[in-house]
This record gives structure tokens, sequence and C-alpha cells, in this order.
């Protein structure tokens, strides 16, 4: 074939799967969310600030008043603004253009929920339009007239999108309930930088950037609940963020009366860029931090940055754009553990799966987007779903019923949901891959692999068991020449409850090229290795079927562990601390 055709069908395939997903985009606009909510506002004089632009601290009242109705939608009673997750403003909105705000809710727990927003932008005159950013809202509810707390019902996802927004909303709640603690971590391990006084003797001195503001309520300044909402305190931190802004600026919200104590209301810290008259980016000048409560705010500013990093390269980036093995340590692991299951709720929520072969009801489906091929392998097994999840999520065991794994050590055991796994393979070079007796020991380089495994439970009523695998990178751990060191993008279970005690358990795999040689030939229908794993997999399952006294209490041990911090109803309550680290 020559290079022409290539690129040709390469271009056609492009051009196939933005057409598939532009189909996807337009069969779910049809379907209305009853929780959406729509905002227009035209950006006006009096909502600019010098620069001619709108106000950053008017966008979040207007993003936090489209949230909160979407929020009061769903639950019918008042709502207030728990917490609100980073926020990256991608583009500035000038006067005249308009911004447009979508919010609805993605899921519902039990006296919290989330909410997504998407806000962009749009010139009337040039008929542009550009995403400015998107956010992630909690809100709590309110009691009741007589001091009962409103359960909320649960949301129903109508289309495939809301599907993997609903599924990880769990995941991202996991990250915000253990923010403070990885602050913690990261200052106690001595991985962050101390202030040292004498090397910064012309810095500023970061008294010099303290800004108070005190300012009356006014009815403008209330919402629909006749109260101060969220979105108006931000818009007032914003304000004052501004006059002291020298990159990162922490805000402190307090409310008062004439009597009684101070009330601490809200906790921001907000990164600032300066532009000079070219807009380029500006040096400030270095901060000299106060002694004592000033050097922790100095290296608690620097754990933050890290925070922001990993967020912003691990979490926030797409599927694919994911580096395959990116280096693990324990500051980085929540957010690799996140991305290691999200990435696989994203891939099993994909559509236009295809059957490529069955063989006594075990199906192997297979997905081609974007020059990338991913399948699955699916079938129902006569043990429940819990026991199957506690017999998967223990890797080690693999080898006794996958001829893929040779050997699978465990590495370190990092908490009760994630684990760092090393597993040997043998040789793809060599044999006829694809029959499950081919691949011998000794023939060719064997391949090894550096895992993470991420294991969840289900956080509410049809979710599914997951057990993510995805390659990482360990110090402790380099490639060597005795092995060919292979990777996985994405790959994994997903154990879904059906009748009877049954369960249908589906694997993933997104192929990388050490992973495809083993099922090409299964994809082609040149053999059926699919089909001989997934019945050893489903004997081992059944021989296990029953668990001893002490693997019961094991596994409510770990259940409890795993569950407790995301699913306990204390949990919400602690929800509206989540944003307060200690100024």
């Amino acid at each position: 074939m020559s290079s022409g055709m290539l690129a040709g069908l390469e271009k056609q395939e492009r051009m196939e799967d933005e057409e598939e997903e532009e189909e996807e985009e337009e069969e779910e606009e049809e379907i209305v969310n009853p929780t959406e909510v729509k905002m227009s506002q035209i950006v006006m004089p009096c909502h600019s600030n010098h620069r001619q632009e709108l106000s950053v601290g008017q966008l979040l009242k207007w993003i936090d008043s489209t949230a909160c109705l979407s929020a009061e939608r769903h639950a019918a009673c008042p709502c207030v603004t728990a917490s609100m997750d980073d926020i990256h403003f991608e583009h500035t909105i000038s006067v005249g253009q308009v911004v447009n705000i979508k919010a609805k809710v993605n899921r519902a727990f039990n006296t919290s929920l989330e909410v997504g927003i998407q806000v962009s932008c749009e010139d009337l005159f040039s008929d542009r339009h550009w995403r400015v950013c998107h956010a992630y809202a909690t809100f709590v509810t309110q009691r009741s007239n007589t001091g009962e707390k409103v359960t909320l019902k649960a949301i129903l996802p109508q289309s495939q999108k809301e599907q993997v927004e609903y599924s990880l909303a769990a995941e991202r709640r996991r990250v915000r309930m253990v923010h403070d603690d990885i602050i913690k971590d990261l200052l106690s391990n001595g991985s962050i930088q101390q202030a040292d006084s004498s090397t910064v003797d012309d810095a500023m001195a970061a008294e010099r950037t303290r800004v108070e503001s005190v300012e009356l309520v006014l009815p403008p300044h209330t919402n629909h609940q006749v109260n101060t909402f969220g979105g108006q305190i931000m818009a007032w931190m914003v304000n004052v963020a501004t006059i002291a802004a020298s990159i990162e600026v922490g805000v402190r919200a307090e409310a008062y009366q004439e009597e009684g104590p101070n009330r601490h209301i809200n906790s921001a810290f907000m990164i600032f860029e300066v532009l000079d008259n070219h807009g380029k980016l500006c040096t400030l000048p270095r901060i000299r931090p106060e002694p004592l409560e000033g050097e922790r705010r100095f290296q608690e500013a620097i754990a933050r940055k890290k925070i922001r990093l990993d967020r912003k390269y691990i979490i926030s980036c797409k599927q694919t754009e994911v580096p395959l093995s990116v280096p693990w340590d324990p500051r980085n692991q929540v957010y690799l553990s996140y991305n290691n299951v999200s990435a696989l709720k994203m891939l099993a929520a994909r559509k236009k799966w295809r059957l490529s072969s069955e063989k006594d009801k075990v199906h192997l489906y297979t997905l081609e987007q974007k020059l990338v091929l991913s399948f699955r392998v699916e079938a129902e097994v006569d043990v429940p779903a819990h026991r199957a999840f506690c017999l998967l999520a223990e890797l080690s065991n693999r080898p006794s019923w996958d001829t893929h794994y040779q050997k699978c050590e465990l590495i370190h055991r990092v908490d009760a949901d994630d684990f760092l796994y090393r597993v040997v393979t043998p040789s793809v070079h060599h044999g006829g891959v694809g029959s499950p007796t081919s691949a011998k020991e000794g023939e060719g380089i064997l391949q090894d692999f550096i895992l993470l495994a991420s294991k969840r439970r289900p956080c509410g009523s049809g979710d599914p068991y997951v057990i993510a695998l995805r390659s990482v990178s360990l110090p402790t751990h380099p490639p060597t020449e005795e092995y060919n060191r292979g990777e996985v993008l994405c790959a994994g279970f997903t154990i879904l409850e059906t009748k009877n005690n049954m369960s249908l358990i589906s694997y993933y795999n997104q192929a990388s090229p050490e992973v495809l040689p083993y099922i090409s030939n299964d994809i082609a229908g040149l053999s059926s290795s699919f089909y001989h794993t997934f019945c050893s997999c489903s004997q081992y399952l059944t021989r296990n079927r029953l668990q001893s006294t002490s693997e019961e209490q094991t596994c409510q041990y770990q259940a409890t562990d795993t569950e407790g911090p995301m699913c306990a109803n204390e949990a919400d309550r602690l929800l509206v601390a989540l944003c307060s680290t200690k100024l």
C-alpha cells in the first residue's frame, strides 16, 4: 500500500471518528436533563475591571447562581455552596461579548450533590464561540424547618456522557476528601523547601501585601434565599486578592455581628498572572514570609502548586494524552489512582463497541477509534459480585488461571484500594500467538510490566465493582536487559451484580503494541484464546465461590475501610470544610 493511500485511510478514519463524536453529541442534545439550567449574560461595562474585561468575581457570581439553581431544581429545597474545585480560566471575556453558562447535577449523594458547570463565550458580531472554563461545585442541602436532614433522591443518567460524569463524581469526591491529608503529607515528608529569610533579603515583605476589606451585606448582595451566597463572597474575595496579588493569594472570609464571635465562612487560594503592555508574563518580586505562620503559609503554597500541577497534567488530561508510564510516588498517587479508575470507566462507557466473536456466551467486542484498538471480553458467571471482586482484585493469584501471566509479585501495598505489582508475561515475538498453550517459558525475551492496580467498590446502587490497571514507572524497578518493558495504558475489570446472585464480568484493554499480539488472532477469528482464558477465569471463580471465615472478615474490613470516606452519612457534613484550609 502506498504512503498516499495510507495517509488517505488515516484521514478518513479521523473524519469518521469526528463524525461519530458529533453524532453522539447530537443524540445527547435531544435528551433534556431535568436539572439542567442555562444562563446567558452580555458583559456590560459595570461587569468589567479596569482592563475592560469581565471581572472574575462577577463570573464566579454567575457560575454560583446557575449551579445553585440546578442543585435546588433536583433537591427541591434550599442548597448552599460547600466547595468548588479548581477552576482554570482559559480566556478572558471583553465587554460586549456574551457569556453562556450551563449547569446540571452530575450525582447526588446523601445530603450533598455535585454540579458540573460549563462556561463558554460568543461574539455576536463575528459568530465565534470558545470555551472559557469548566468547574465542579459541591452543594449541601439545608435542614428542614423541623431540623431534620433532607435526603436527596438519586440521579438517573440519561446519556452516555451523563453516565460517565455520574460514575466519575464518586472518584472526584474521593479526591476532595483527602485534599487536606495530601497537604499534610507533603509538608511532613520533607519534600517542601523551608523558607530561608537570609536568602530573600531583597524580597518584598509579605506584610506589605496584606489587604483587609469590610463589606456590609445589603439586599443587592443576597440571593433568592435572602442570604449572602457563595458567588458574592467569592467576588469579594477576588477583589481583595487582586489588590494584594503576588502569584498565589490566600483569602479568608469571616462574618460577624454586633454580638458573638466571628464565624469563618470560606477560604480560597487564588493564582494571578501579571501581563505587561505586550501581553507577556511579568516576573514578580519574591516574597519574604513572616516568621512562624508566614513560613507555614509559604510552604503550604508550594505544596498547593504541586497539587495543581498533578491535577492539571494527570487528572485533567484527555485519556490519550496521558503518558503511559507516569512516575509513581506517594505525592501523586491520589491523582494517578483517579486517572486509572476514570480512564477505565470512560472506556467502558464508550459507544460503538462491535461484537467480534462469541462462543458459549463469552463475547469479544472491539472498539476502533483514532487508530487505537480496544477490546472487551464479557460473560456472566455464577458467582456473587462481591466475591468475584475479592478474587479478581487479588492480582497475585492471576497466574493460576491466566496463561499470559507467568509471574505477578506485589511490590507495594499503597493503601486499602491501590497496589503496585510487577507482572511477567511471555514474549510475543516467538511462537504461535493466540493459542493458550503457545507461549512457553524460555522462548524469546520475557516482558515485564509495572502496574498500578486500583480497586473500587460500588458507591451506589447500579454501580459496578472496578479493578483498574495502568502502567507506572518506579525508580526501584527500572527496565532491565533480561526483560522487555511493556506498558499498559488502560485495562481492568468491571463486575456488575445481576439476578440470582450472579455477576456480569467484563475485561477491558486498550491495546498497546505489547498487548495487541495476544489478542489480534482472536479479533481476526484465527483463534479463540480469549474464550479459553475466560473459561479458566470462570472456573477459578467458581472453585473459590465460597470463602472462609477469615477471608470474609478481611473483605468486610476492606469494604468498611474503603467505603467509609466515600459513602458514609457523616462525610457530607465534612464537605463544608473541604476548602477551609487554615490561613
